[in-house]
């Protein structure tokens, strides 16, 4: 029985089994051959896109075989194009059907809460534009982009999250939404690894700082990794400036902390050892040029630290002068042999002959409104000319001094010929017309308002027109000023002035000054650094006002003159800079002619210098003088309005016209024909952070007034010197400049009138 059984059931097995392969067999009669022909390729779902175009990004087409390998080529291919959200592709029959869901069309794209970052920045650095396919994957490139801006913003908590607003005919409109956050700061800088220097000194020396309650202004501490990276270079700089040549960075390392709202930044340095000059010297391999004619221009000695910024200004003051020689085609190139033994560095300064290369053609990009003249004159070269460094970079100082560009590149290309060369330069024009609000206050003129209204550009020719109103307590002024930079096409400077000033001289003399005129001037440079103006002044000055106790010495010099007189000056100015000078010095030397019509008649004359000595960064000497002798002629005595006054800011620890010749019986200053005036002042810094800009001072100012042309049982008149030692203080606010000084008069007479503390503030805004 039980072998029945097991009889049975193999039977069973037996007829599943063959059952089973029947079935399969029958459903596989039923099914095309796999290696069959495609008969049609059907497109759908498509909105914007002909069937056609997407067809042809296939790489399977009609007529070819099903092949599993080629529709899985054409399913990536179809996504690669980016125009699709989603693509699949089936066999039904015959036929090969695509489906596919079109990515939309950007319709437009805004941004929300951004405050730090104008919209305009962040259009021009996302990749996505209006009428551009939509894709996820843009969208989170450009999510990555904006978060990479506000980094470098100093914004690390910034969040942005695109959201999108669907619109009809398979549009979408685009909003990045931003959270900005709060500026990340930098808490803390700390060094590791410098012996010779102090942390304080080195945050000194580079761009990144740590927050404090006054850079509420600025943005330098705030992280950004750029500007650590330039930090890094900084450092180098100054390290090499010092003499060790071997410095190094070893990391620069930014922790940020867990709230991501601070950053600690630890720079780990080698300083290494620190090394002296050795042997200086020129050795030229230039026919022609022989050491002595540059080896004055050496200016580091043996034993000196080693300074590798120095030693390149030597290099290029020496390629410079060679230049203003005549040689054309030099090379200056230092070469340092380090000794490690003595810790010194010899350089020999090496003169090469250069190729010949001469100037092909001067070409100039980017100024759009600036005439081509402008910046062509300018130029120092011409060409044709052969090539000159000295007057290229010379060249590209004017055209900077212009002031109408932001920024000026010239470049050297390669000319048609290998011994020619083209100088390109390419601009960015700035804005040239300026209205500028003023407001301050010193002990003079006490409250002062200023509105100027100035084109530096006028018509793109470069010509300057301003108009100025000032109001003040003590002064009003109206001036209209006109310059015109190249007159007749010449490196002349002309232009006029056409003015009205009004001026209180109550407390000092007891009068009214009205001046109402106008002047014609024109200045040239003789030399490189020597300018030459002459003027023609033509106006009248009215004494009116006449306080009841005035002098009689005032009162007969009530009512109007006229003065016509010419005037020239001569300015010889090797500062460093004009503004904030820290190095050089300046010489001036003016005379002015009254008598070709008019009331008035005399002859003026002023000399004056100023020398600055930078003892080390921030500690600046300045030593300057001063000194005029005004006279009558044809027999003419010098109207009060013409006279010399001294005190106030030119003589510190004494009143505006508070020395000189003065009537005892009332008090009346009445101004000197001759004065001479001194200062000695150091500058020095007072340990807080460089971009306080606040300054310490110590000075003494000296001087005399005396010498008139009346005279009088009531006129005192001493030629004795008087001085004044003060300290001051010089602060470069957001807000303008102020000064406050604190001078004491050590020398003085009786009838002078002393001041022990002035103070200044102005700014425009």
């Amino acid at each position: 029985m039980l072998l029945g059984l097991r009889s049975s059931i193999l039977r069973m097995q037996r007829l599943t089994l063959a059952v089973g392969l029947l079935l399969a067999l029958g459903l596989m009669s039923e099914q095309p051959d796999a290696q069959s022909m495609i008969d049609q390729v059907v497109v759908v779902g498509n909105q914007r896109i002909e069937p056609e175009t997407i067809a042809s990004y296939m790489t399977i087409r009609t007529g070819d075989p099903f092949d599993v390998q080629e529709i899985d080529n054409s399913l990536k291919s179809l996504f690669a194009t980016g125009l699709f959200a989603d693509v699949t592709i089936r066999r039904e029959g015959a036929a090969l059907v695509v489906q596919v869901v079109e990515n939309p069309i950007i319709n437009r794209i805004a941004f929300e809460g951004n405050q730090s970052l104008d919209s305009e920045e962040l259009e021009v650095e996302v990749q996505l534009r209006p009428r551009t396919v939509y894709t996820r994957t843009k969208v989170q490139n450009d999510v990555a982009r904006i978060l990479e801006l506000y980094r470098r913003d100093g914004r690390f908590n910034a969040t942005v999250e695109p959201k999108v607003i669907l619109q009809e005919q398979n549009r979408i409109d685009l909003v990045f939404e931003i959270d900005e956050g709060e500026a990340t700061i930098v808490r803390e800088i700390n060094f590791i690894g410098n012996e010779e220097f102090s942390d304080g000194t080195l945050r000194e020396r580079i761009l990144t700082k740590e927050t404090a309650w006054f850079r509420f202004l600025s943005q330098d501490d705030t992280y950004d990794p750029d500007r650590l990276a330039f930090d890094q270079e900084m450092l180098r700089r100054f390290y090499l400036s010092e003499g060790f040549a071997d410095f190094r960075v070893v990391s620069a390392v930014a922790d940020l902390t867990s709230d991501r709202r601070e950053f600690f930044i630890t720079f780990t340095i080698e300083e290494g050892p620190r090394y002296e000059f050795g042997d200086l010297a020129v050795l030229s391999e230039m026919r022609g040029v022989e050491p002595v004619l540059i080896e004055d221009l050496i200016s580091a000695d043996s034993g000196d630290w080693y300074d590798a910024e120095e030693v390149e200004e030597i290099a290029q003051e020496m390629t410079l002068e060679l230049g203003n020689q005549g040689f054309a085609f030099v090379n200056v190139r230092p070469r340092a042999a380090r000794d490690r033994e003595n810790l010194t560095i010899n350089v020999e300064y090496v003169v090469q002959q250069g190729d010949p290369l001469y100037i092909e053609r001067i070409e100039i990009f980017g100024n759009l409104r600036t005439a081509d003249e402008v910046i062509r004159r300018e130029f120092k070269l011409a060409e044709g000319d052969a090539f000159n460094l000295a007057r290229l970079q010379r060249s590209e100082q004017r055209i900077r001094a212009l002031d109408l560009f932001n920024n000026v590149t010239v470049t050297r290309q390669r000319g048609s010929q290998p011994d020619t060369t083209v100088i390109a330069v390419e601009v960015e024009e700035k804005s040239t017309g300026e209205l500028s609000l003023g407001a301050g206050f010193s002990t003079f003129d006490s409250l002062l308002f200023n509105i100027n209204i100035r084109e530096r550009n006028l018509l793109g020719n470069g010509q300057r027109l301003s108009l100025d109103l000032a109001l003040s307590g003590r002064r009003q002024t109206i001036d209209l000023s006109f310059t015109e930079p190249y007159f007749l096409d010449r490196e002349l400077e002309a232009g006029f002035d056409l003015f009205r000033k009004r001026l209180d001289l109550q407390d000092e003399s007891s009068f009214e000054q009205e001046n109402i005129g106008g002047i014609l001037r024109m200045s040239y440079p003789v030399t490189e650094h020597l300018g030459h103006m002459v003027f023609y002044t033509l106006q009248s000055v009215t004494i009116e006002d006449i306080s009841g106790g005035a002098s009689i010495f005032v009162l007969e010099e009530e009512g109007t003159s006229v003065t016509s007189a010419f005037g020239s000056q001569l300015d010889y100015d090797r500062r460093n800079d004009a503004l904030n000078p820290t190095s050089g010095y300046l010489l001036q030397q003016g005379t002015d002619l009254a008598g070709f019509g008019g009331t008035e008649r005399y002859i003026r004359n002023r000399v004056g210098g100023s020398y600055f000595y930078p003892f080390e960064v921030d500690w600046t000497g300045n030593i300057r003088a001063e000194a005029g002798v005004i006279g009558g002629i044809f027999g003419e005595d010098v109207s009060i309005a013409d006279r010399f006054f001294v005190g106030g800011a030119s003589l510190r620890g004494f009143e505006p016209a508070g020395i000189g010749p003065r009537d005892l019986a009332t008090g009346d200053a009445l101004g000197g024909n001759i004065f001479w005036t001194s200062t000695a002042e150091l500058k020095f810094p007072l340990g807080l952070p460089r971009e306080l800009g606040l300054l310490g001072r110590v000075f003494t100012d000296w001087g005399s007034l005396f010498e008139l042309d009346s005279s009088g049982p009531t006129i005192a008149d001493e030629a004795s010197p008087r001085g004044s030692v003060g300290v001051g203080l010089s602060y470069n606010s957001p807000l303008g400049p102020i000064q406050f000084d604190f001078a004491h008069a050590v020398v003085e007479e009786s009838l002078d009138r002393t001041e022990l503390f002035r103070f200044s503030f102005g700014t425009a805004f």
